[in-house]
């Protein structure tokens, strides 16, 4: 896929391009920053649980630590676990349906995801909100183990890539800093490929573009 991250702060706006290669089967991506151009070339790599991130101006790569995984991805408000995937929403979790409701006009399941007892997770407790007429994610929100709310999540744009309709606007508003929010747009996305194992390479890592 190719994406457009802006993150929004009341100092300043910084927007940036990547490529993304996922293949969820084997769990493993690579993530390629294509601009501006200070930044162009640092990547990540994820494989399982771990990723490292190479940067293109120092030819370095470091592997990031289980304990960075609450801390921001790449300046935004996505954080590192939200690129490794070290939590699984589905195995990690408890998911109890609560109810019905609307939200900005349309008609939503709403559920609960509390982490099972010997669950390594970042958050505390998660609400999502499901379209019902589509299935797809409308809105959600992220506690931390205190009982506080850290971001929200809200998915509109709804449009058809790769034969598949998806939210195309991921937005997160940061609750722990006023005026802070990043907006991920999804740009292409192709689904279903055939992607080459060099890939998800230290050797592709590191390999300069």
């Amino acid at each position: 896929g190719t994406y457009q991250m802006t993150v929004v702060t009341p100092e300043f706006t910084r927007t940036m391009e990547m490529k993304t290669w996922w293949d969820e089967a084997a769990d493993r991506s690579l993530i390629l920053i294509t601009a501006p151009k200070k930044e162009a070339g640092n990547k990540w790599l994820k494989i399982g649980n771990e990723m490292w991130n190479y940067l293109k101006a120092t030819e370095t790569t470091v592997k990031i630590p289980p304990s960075m995984m609450l801390q921001s991805w790449n300046g935004s408000d996505f954080t590192n676990d939200d690129l490794a995937r070290e939590s699984s929403l589905e195995k990690d979790y408890s998911h109890t349906l609560l109810g019905e409701e609307e939200i900005r006009g349309e008609t939503c399941w709403k559920i609960s995801s509390i982490p099972r007892p010997d669950a390594a997770v970042v958050w505390g407790k998660i609400y999502t909100w499901v379209r019902k007429d589509n299935y797809l994610s409308s809105f959600a929100q992220y506690y931390d183990e205190r009982g506080r709310q850290v971001r929200s999540m809200v998915f509109t744009d709804i449009r058809t890539l790769g034969g598949r309709s998806i939210p195309t606007l991921w937005t997160i508003h940061n609750k722990t800093k006023e005026g802070n929010k990043t907006e991920f747009l999804i740009k292409e996305a192709a689904f279903n490929i055939s992607i080459p194992e060099r890939m998800f390479s230290f050797r592709e890592l590191e390999r300069g573009n």
